[in-house]
């Protein structure tokens, strides 16, 4: 018989109840109490969601991050952190957001942890850190209690814990340690950890090393093999875990270890599987990934059972079957759509239905296909319906992608000739100032928003309502002598799904919400279909904020490369094809701003690094068609015309040149969580642009001191002319409260003065 699990569940609800009480916790206006039987009650439901499968996971859940979960269990907290006095949830909010619910004056803040994004998803982690004193120490009571919970729901529970060599290689190492030196002292807390799962009556651990798809040194090849030969001795059977890729060089060190099952992302390596069933003894049990679980497409389950019969058919027992990863990228029940087209529904799967996939699967090898007849049926009819859809193919829109020359992607002249008129015609001080673009999406905003939608406000009431907030913002940062302004985005919802909504060839969701980082909570949009720009999107709201001042206005875009990586994508053509898709369409719009007098227009790639192959062999090929897309998006103006880009919340240091290839203007970027590490890159590659390193760190509600800014600052002009740098935050500022963003920012523009005044006078000793 065919076994069935599943290795995670979107842990927000299927109406986000946990980000709004993580954020009524956070405003003091419910109890840690209330927070912890919120969260008991959403584990409830998620594991009640999973009982048609064989083993329920546990463990997957957080209140903001489940490696930030992992250092806690492995009592590995920050000394900035773990010196002050508080109780556990305290400390665990310090290292996530740099502040505790009990932190009311600046003295309790402390320096958040850094993030970064899980692999290749828009999933953001709280970095570990490891120092040489750092030592390890079991914590477990949290997973325990989870497991006792879960218990009493279903008999089989499947704890699920990232795997020590994946938590070593995730950390931030700090004063010269290096991270395998620490292993042999991890590995006896996580033997201490089996221990007491062991007590529970834990049969299965389902321990994720995603590490094993990417490319390794001998010295981590090493470590992987030291610390499964070490954990064999447990009693507990382990199901080692990968997944995002294929196991390539490290396929067959992952079938030798010794574990007692290895699970195969079947999707995205599955021209693997026949050479893992050949190298994997036959004592253990191979779990198989059929299910995508980043993406929301319908399976083919007739012709994915195609190739599983055979395999079953060797396997017998032997098989299990999951999703390709946690669920947690993707929405939670597909049944809670109202709005949708029916026939983009119908092709469509969320973490319930995809469960629900793999128990027809399971159900189908066991009993035969018969026993499934009619799901089998409807499938198939979902599926060819998609593939013949005239809604889904538009040949205007391949002919113009095959029509794109090099001519296209290429400015009038190089940056050095362009920026001198672009300084005559802006007249910027020395180290000007600017945000991201998004500025608070206050109660009034979203409000506004909530009664259009449902008709209570007329177009036009609505468009005055925008109009209103828009000249709050513009109001405010004259006031704060910003000098560069945007106009705050008020009328957007998301920066990806706002353009989506006006594009042809995408759908939309009411309730597919998905997990970015803490309680941010995202709605990709759906691209089902040739994407196409029919109408200006955005040029009237930016001349409005234009009107309002003689500072110089942003036009804000989100980019082609992020309109793709933060949406979900049709699976029938290449992601390089609809990414020149989306290039034409955004550049569109930038002709449009520019056309509406326009003169300095950002086009946000934030989503850049992620797309990138998890293995450097396959980078170029990614940055090559990523790359081209910017550059057909947004070098079509003028020298006159002045491009800023963003990026945020990756490493960027090994990828510095191909940004350089986009050739904008200005590229704005994180900076401050790493302390400007990432200016590091600098001292080998000269970066021939300008660049704003963000200096206001915005996913933390500390304010930054004029004195943290100015020492920000200067570290990056140790490495960059003067002349070429832009102070501003780290990414838009919507999550936050004017009450943050006006005081930040006024700390922002007072080190920015004294930084031109200074470095204008040549007075600055760059040394300090």
């Amino acid at each position: 018989m065919v076994t069935t699990h599943n290795l995670g569940f979107p842990r927000m609800g299927r109406k986000r109840e946990l980000k709004f009480a993580l954020e009524k916790y956070w405003k003091k206006a419910i109890s840690a109490e209330t927070l912890l039987e919120i969260a008991t009650d959403l584990r409830t439901q998620h594991w009640q969601d999973q009982l048609m499968l064989d083993w329920i996971p546990v463990g997957d859940f957080s209140l903001y991050d489940h490696v930030l979960d992992t250092s806690f269990m492995l009592g590995n907290i920050p000394a900035r952190v773990s010196a002050l006095p508080s109780n556990e949830i305290d400390s665990y909010f310090r290292v996530a957001r740099g502040r505790s619910v009990t932190d009311d004056s600046a003295c309790s803040c402390v320096h958040a942890s850094e993030m970064t994004k899980w692999f290749d998803t828009n999933y953001h982690f709280i970095v570990p850190e490891f120092e040489k004193n750092t030592q390890f120490s079991l914590n477990p009571n949290r997973l325990l209690q989870q497991i006792k919970q879960a218990q009493q729901i279903h008999f089989q529970v499947k704890p699920i814990i990232l795997g020590p060599v994946t938590y070593l290689s995730l950390g931030k190492p700090k004063d010269g340690v290096d991270r395998l030196d620490l292993l042999d002292d991890l590995l006896g807390v996580y033997a201490q950890l089996f221990h007491e799962l062991e007590k529970l009556g834990i049969q299965w651990v389902q321990i994720d090393e995603p590490i094993l798809v990417m490319e390794l040194t001998q010295e981590w090849k090493h470590a992987l093999r030291k610390t499964y030969y070490q954990l064999q001795v447990s009693p507990i059977s382990l199901l080692l875990t990968t997944y995002f890729g294929q196991l390539q060089d490290n396929l067959q060190l992952a079938c030798e270890l010794p574990v007692n099952g290895l699970h195969l992302d079947a999707v995205m390596a599955k021209d693997e599987i026949a050479k893992v069933i050949d190298w994997l003894p036959n004592h253990k049990i191979l779990s198989l990934g059929v299910i995508n679980g980043r993406n929301v497409w319908k399976t083919d389950l007739n012709e994915t059972l195609d190739w599983l019969e055979p395999i079953h058919a060797r396997l017998g027992d032997r098989l299990w079957l999951a999703p390709s990863c946690s669920l947690l990228h993707v929405p939670v029940d597909l049944s809670s759509e109202q709005r949708l087209d029916t026939d983009v529904q119908s092709w469509l799967a969320f973490a319930v239905q995809k469960l629900n996939e793999i128990e027809v699967l399971a159900k189908a090898l066991n009993d035969g296909r018969s026993s499934v007849a009619e799901i089998l049926l409807e499938n198939r009819t979902a599926v060819i319906s998609r593939k013949q859809s005239n809604r889904v193919h538009q040949a205007a829109v391949k002919e113009r992608v095959l029509r794109i020359n090099d001519a296209m992607g290429t400015r009038q002249s190089p940056y050095h000739q362009r920026t001198l008129v672009q300084r005559k015609k802006f007249q910027l001080p020395l180290f000007p100032t600017t945000t991201i673009g998004s500025f608070p999406q206050t109660q009034e905003i979203r409000q506004a928003r909530q009664d259009f939608r449902q008709s209570k406000l007329s177009e036009q009431e609505y468009h005055q309502a925008m109009q209103k907030e828009i000249e709050i913002c513009v109001r405010e940062q004259e006031a704060l002598e910003l000098d560069v302004l945007v106009h705050g985005e008020p009328e957007r919802n998301d920066m990806v799904e706002y353009f989506s909504e006006q594009l042809a060839g995408y759908a939309f969701t009411q309730f597919g919400w998905v997990q970015s980082y803490g309680s941010r909570c995202v709605k990709p949009p759906i691209i089902y279909g040739d994407v196409l720009h029919t109408q200006a999107i955005t040029t009237e709201w930016i001349q409005y904020a234009q009107s309002l001042t003689s500072k110089p206005m942003k036009g804000m875009l989100t980019g082609p490369v992020t309109m793709l990586n933060w949406s979900f994508v049709r699976d029938d053509q290449s992601r390089a094809e609809t990414c020149l898709q989306l290039a034409l369409a955004i550049r569109d719009e930038v002709l449009a701003l520019e056309k509406a007098g326009v003169g300095i227009i950002q086009i946000d790639e934030a989503a850049l690094r992620e797309g990138l192959p998890l293995r450097k062999l396959q980078w170029n090929t990614y940055l090559d068609w990523a790359i081209r897309a910017f550059r057909v998006t947004a070098n079509g103006v003028k020298d006159i015309t002045q491009i800023h880009t963003h990026m945020c919340y990756s490493e960027f240091n090994d990828i510095m040149a191909a940004i350089a290839k986009m050739d904008a203007d200005v590229i704005t970027i994180e900076t401050s969580r790493s302390n400007m590490e990432l200016l590091d890159v600098f001292d080998q590659f000269h970066y021939p642009n300008e660049i704003g390193p963000g200096v206001y760190d915005i996913h933390s509600p500390n304010i930054p001191s004029v004195d943290s800014i100015i020492d920000l600052m200067q570290k990056a002009a140790q490495r960059i002319p003067t002349q070429r740098l832009w102070v501003n935050p780290d990414c838009g500022l919507k999550t936050r409260n004017w009450e943050e963003v006006k005081p930040a920012l006024r700390n922002m523009v007072a080190a920015s003065r004294y930084l031109s005044s200074t470095y204008g006078q040549g007075q600055l000793n760059l040394t300090c």
